[in-house]
Parts: C-alpha cells; structure tokens; sequence
C-alpha cells in the first residue's frame, strides 16, 4: 500500500472518530483476557511496516505463520483426541474402543497420579488416589491389557506423562513388540516436558539435569528406532492451566522449547536429527481472537529462531506442530451445561489457528471424570466443526484481518520481551532456581481473579447471570473404591510370580547406567520387559539423581 493511501485512511480515520467521539460506550474493560488492550477498529495502520512476504507468506511455507501444511485440512482434518483414561487399564481400554467407535481418530492417555509421580499403586503414597484423575500403569501388564485389541500400527497414541516419561514410554514400544508391531512403525507422542513442570504442573521427580539427561537420551533413541514418534510435546497447557495470561503462555512454552533444543545440541545431537520431532501443546481459552493470534505467533517465533539462531537446516526443524485442548480452567461448576458452548467456541478458535490435534473438554470435567455421554457430546463438538460450519473448507480464513494481524504482532512482541528477560536471568533453568516463572504466572492468576471478583470481568453464572435456586442435574461419573483393591492385589501378583532375579539384573545394569554416561533407554526397556514395575525403575533412579525440592514463592 502506498503512503499516499496510507494518509488518505489515516485521514478518513481520523473524522470517523472525531464522529464516534461522540457515542458512549457501554462499561466494559475493552481487552483481552491477558490484559492487553483492545481498540475499537483496526486499519493498515495498525500494521505499520507489515511485510506480506516477510511476516505471513503461504501456508506450509517459511515463517509458518498460515499454517504448517500447504493444504491443512482441505488434505486431512486434525486429529480428535480426547484425553482419556481412569480406573484399571481395563476399563480404560473399554473407554478407548468406546471413543474410537464414535469417530475419535487418535488416543490420548491420561494417567493417575501415582502413576505420574513414579508411584506403584501398592506404595503408602498411592493410597486413595490409585485410578482416580486417570488410569493406573504399574508395569507392561497393564500397558499390554490397556491396548488389547487396538492395533498400535493403526492408531496414534498421545502419552500425558514426564517425570516418568521414559518409562512409560518402554512400556508402549514393548506392547507394540508384543503385538508385531515394530518401533519404528509405532506413531505417536509423550509428553516428557519436565521444565513446565518446574514451572506450572509441579508433578517432578528428579532434579532438572538428569530430567534433562533423560529427555536427550530420549531424543536420541527415537532418531534411531522410533523415527515416527514425537519425543517431546513442550506443553503449555498447564501454564494456563496454573494461571497465566495468553502471553505467558506462548513466551513461556516457546523459551522451554528452545532450551530443549539447547540441551540436544549441547549431548551433541545435530538439531535437524531431533527437532522435527518436536510438538507443542496449547491450551484453548475464552478469548477467541487472542487464542488465535497467539498460535500464529507461535508458528512465526519458532520458525525463525529455528532457522536463525539453532541453524536448522530441515524446513520440519522450522514448524511448529501442536496438539491443543481447551480450557480446563475456563469452565464453571455452576450451570455446567454453558461449559459446552464455552468448549465449542475454544475448539474453533484452535482449529481457526491451525492445529494439528484437538482434544474438546467434557462439560463435567470440572465436577469429576467425564462420563460416556458427555464425552461423547464433546468428540461431537469437534465433528459438528469438521463436518458442518465449513470452517475447515479455507486456509487460515482470518489471515488478513487487520485486527488479527496486528494482534499476532503484538502477542509476538510481548513474548520476545519475555524472552530477553529470561536470557537475563541466564536462561530458563535459573529463571525456574530463582521462580521467575512460578511468581508471573502467580501474580497474572491473582489479577485475573481479583478482576472477577470486582466483576470487572464476567463469568456467566458465576458473578452474572447468575441462578441461586438452580439444582446441579446431571450424572457424574464416580470411582469406585474397589478399584484400588483390584490394582494392589494385581502389581503384588505380578511381583510373586516374575522372574525376581531377572528383574534384579535389569535394576542394577540401569543404575550403571545412570552413573555413567550412556544412553539409558535401552536400559530401561529391558527392565520392562522384565516386568520390573515402574515404581521400583523410578527408583533406582532416585537412589542416583535424588529429588528435586522446589524453593518455597510468596
């Protein structure tokens, strides 16, 4: 556009709101939900010095900014994952064959939390919570029972684990050699993001560098055996989830993405063998346009550092690929039932930002585990988007828009701020020793909640709109406690009648490992394929790495 143009709108501009001046707006805060403020209309000269070449392109092409393929979902939808899984693996297995048989294209598993902490499910610790918030894995026998009859060569699984990432991991690749299914045919992706778990989740075991050292012998055993399989999926997820603005969230996962590739570079890994291989995970929240804008920052940010400040050669180093979810803390226990318009408008706006997989939440999620029927209404969220509103007919269709692109500028600006604070601090394992993130994060959930509890901001139900006489009516799905009995009684039956000498070799030869240098994977998958449990692997590392003990925040 040239400047004569240019000065004929800001002209035109001008008048108009000389005549709009005079119109009172309504009492409302008029920004995002980060924060950042939100003006009433957006012309070309909100975009300053746009480069259309320079700053969006094309789809599939250098930064990334329209999206990661050339044809996104005119060629294949994303991916309707839903995050499952709850009592013994079991029944988790008969809630997969449930969602598949309802058109979910890809599994996601969701683990207990003495799972996630390395716990078997017999240990004092474990007590009363075995199978609760997700499915108890204690060793390969319950991974082998919760994929039965689903065949790991037909369907993409997502792991939601990271302190014990890499165990749980052995445990699938050997299911899938009991099936046939060799490792490098197995497609799929773990977690084993271990910094936001310093920073956000908090479900850590061992101090950050040998979490690390575990997560680089993972890269580096899936570019040689698992070549299908994502090594890393660097979540920011749970940053939201902990309470930070959209901003946040984008500058944060980004900055532990970078220190990913950092930390592969430095075990001496070529960047261009372990980072196409890389994934994010975003989390979907209220605010329609920022969430977009937030992910085709993203996209532009990473592709560029990739490319200028790591060197990639691979243009798949350069894409950002990412799973999303929405908002978990977004949704209300008062008047549940809103949480699936709240969930249907989140689900649009990731598909809107070009993601590669989508798990839609549960209006119940925030009373307890979904039930069938609701977890059913949400996998229809997501096919009532694919399949009806046509919003998957145009690649990126708000590309354009002077409001999102000057918005997009904006979330990117920010970040690169945080980033230069982060490198001042020295970079992202100091900022979480001296809980910089941890502090942000606390301070951004403070004033979000103060702002609705001033009623600054609206929660329909919650602080407006609100119906004292209503009586909460639908079921919930509730845990019974016999469950836990079944799992104690199975890992202890297990550990009877295995091989007890076998496993005692496999525990000793991991902690050689562990002292030493070499890769510790290989290791660890002959201790599950032993049957040695997860708890008695996790610690055999404790005895080597200790535990990490976060510094206290006020």
């Amino acid at each position: 556009m040239t400047q004569k143009k240019l000065d004929e709108i800001k002209a035109a501009g001008e008048n108009w709101r000389a005549k709009r001046s005079k119109l009172k707006d309504r009492d409302a805060r008029f920004e995002t939900v980060s924060a950042l403020p939100v003006n009433d209309i957006y012309t070309p000269e909100d975009l300053g010095a746009f480069d259309y070449m320079k700053d969006l392109g094309f789809p599939g092409e250098y930064p990334y900014t329209r999206g990661v393929q050339s044809n996104m979902y005119r060629g294949r939808l994303w991916t309707m994952r839903q995050f499952a899984g709850f009592g013994t693996a079991s029944e988790s297995n008969e809630r997969y064959k449930f969602l598949l048989a309802r058109g979910q294209t890809g599994l996601s598993v969701a683990f207990d939390m003495p799972t996630i902490m390395g716990y078997d499910s017999d240990h004092p610790r474990s007590l009363g919570e075995v199978g609760r918030v997700g499915v108890a894995i204690d060793s390969l026998a319950d991974m082998e029972t919760l994929f039965d009859g689903i065949p790991l060569d037909k369907v993409s699984t997502s792991m939601t684990t990271n302190a014990p990432a890499s165990i749980l991991w052995c445990m699938y690749l050997a299911t899938g050699e009991k099936q046939g299914v060799p490792s490098d045919k197995l497609t799929g992706t773990i977690q084993n993001d271990i910094l936001k778990e310093y920073i956000a989740q908090k479900s850590w075991i061992f101090p950050p560098h040998p979490s690390m050292r575990l997560i680089t012998d993972i890269f580096a055993y899936a570019n040689k055996h698992v070549p299908k399989w994502n090594s890393v999926s660097i979540s920011g997820y749970h940053i939201r989830e902990a309470g930070s603005t959209a901003v946040q969230e984008l500058a944060f996962t980004l900055a532990d993405g970078f220190a990913y590739v950092e930390a592969g570079i430095e075990a001496g890994l070529n960047v261009d063998d372990f980072a196409p291989r890389l994934s994010f995970f975003f989390n979907s929240h209220i605010d329609f346009f920022e969430e977009i804008a937030k992910y085709r920052a993203a996209r532009r940010i990473w592709a560029r550092r990739m490319k200028e400040k790591y060197g990639a050669k691979n243009p798949k180093s350069w894409m950002l690929r990412f799973h999303t979810q929405t908002a978990g803390c977004s949704l209300t226990a008062q008047q549940p039932e809103n949480n699936i318009v709240r969930t249907a408008y989140e689900a649009m706006a990731a598909v809107l930002g070009g993601t590669q997989s989508l798990h839609t939440n549960s209006m119940d999620e925030v009373l307890a585990l979904p039930t069938e029927k609701s977890v059913q209404i949400a996998l229809r969220t997501q096919q009532i988007i694919a399949y009806e509103t046509g919003a998957a007919n145009v690649i990126d269709p708000l590309a354009g828009s002077y409001f999102v692109e000057a918005l997009t500028d904006q979330m990117e600006a920010e970040a690169e701020k945080y980033f230069e604070e982060i490198e001042r601090r020295g970079g992202v394992l100091a900022a979480i020793d001296q809980n910089y993130f941890q502090q942000e994060i606390a301070d951004a959930a403070y004033q979000y909640q103060r702002a609705i509890d001033k009623k600054e901001r609206y929660q329909v139900g919650v602080n407006e709109f609100v119906d004292t006489s209503e009586e909460l009516d639908i079921d919930l799905l509730t845990i019974d406690p016999e469950i836990e009995r079944k799992q104690v009684e199975s890992v202890q039956k297990l550990r009877r009648e295995r091989d007890n000498n076998k496993v005692q070799d496999t525990l000793d030869r991991l902690r050689v490992a562990a002292r030493g240098s070499e890769n510790m994977i290989p290791c660890i998958l002959e201790c599950v394929r032993a049957y040695t449990t997860q708890g008695e692997i996790v610690q055999a590392l404790r005895e080597i790495f200790g535990e990490y003990k976060e510094k206290p925040t006020f």
